[in-house]
């Protein structure tokens, strides 16, 4: 099934939430918990949303709190107030959270390949927690999220040329597998820390997913084309 070799890659791109960071349910609970003020019905409603549109920045995600769930125009400060609670709500948990322990042995299994981060998540934020986490290093290629979306990131970077050759797109959600359709690149999905239910019935990604970046592993040293 899997007919591929990751090394063959020139560019490898990884969202963050679900594939680098065990953070999917920190997330996840930070968008019920800065609403709940709002009503416990329509905070699960913006979680449930968020689970299904996973990879989609929060930004996105609050305008459709307010637009569909809610019906009406935030004031002013509404909408500020939710994204610094939800960024002091998540910060010190990414801090702390589970971490890709097979980041570094896939970075000596891909030696000639660049690495970015493309990810929904808050591109300040992002920098700063892989500052602190002492993984910034390994992704040469750059770190970069909200607020633009990731289909504008990956064009962004395709202009510049930072995105080059052969490349791949590692995610965890339907939506990340839809960028990468959208940008001809290649997908890998991997499913250990995934929200996407039922996720073994996406037919596109149930050709080209694995666990986690070790069993990647595994199936490529056994791939020679």
């Amino acid at each position: 099934m899997h007919r591929f070799n990751v090394k063959n890659f020139q560019t490898i791109i990884f969202d963050c939430d679900g594939v680098i960071l065990n953070s999917n349910k920190i997330k996840t609970e930070a968008f019920f918990e800065v609403t709940k003020s709002y009503g416990l019905n329509n905070a699960e409603r913006l979680k449930e949303y968020h689970i299904l549109n996973g990879g989609i920045s929060r930004e996105e995600k609050f305008k459709h709190f307010f637009n569909v769930i809610l019906k009406k125009k935030p004031k002013n400060s509404e909408m500020k107030k939710l994204l610094n609670d939800f960024s002091s709500e998540v910060c010190h948990q990414l801090l702390n959270c589970e971490i890709n322990n097979d980041l570094e042995k896939f970075k000596e299994f891909t030696p000639n390949a660049k690495w970015l981060v493309i990810s929904g998540g808050n591109q300040d934020e992002l920098r700063k927690v892989f500052l602190k986490r002492k993984i910034s290093f390994l992704f040469d290629g750059g770190i970069f999220g909200s607020p633009e979306n990731k289909d504008q990131l990956i064009k962004n970077q395709i202009l510049k040329k930072n995105i080059t050759g052969n490349s791949v797109y590692i995610g965890d959600s339907l939506y990340d597998q839809k960028v990468s359709n959208m940008n001809n690149l290649f997908f890998i999905f991997l499913s250990k820390w995934t929200e996407v239910k039922d996720w073994q019935k996406q037919i596109q990604i149930s050709e080209n997913s694995f666990s986690d970046l070790s069993e990647l592993m595994i199936h490529n040293s056994s791939v020679n084309d």
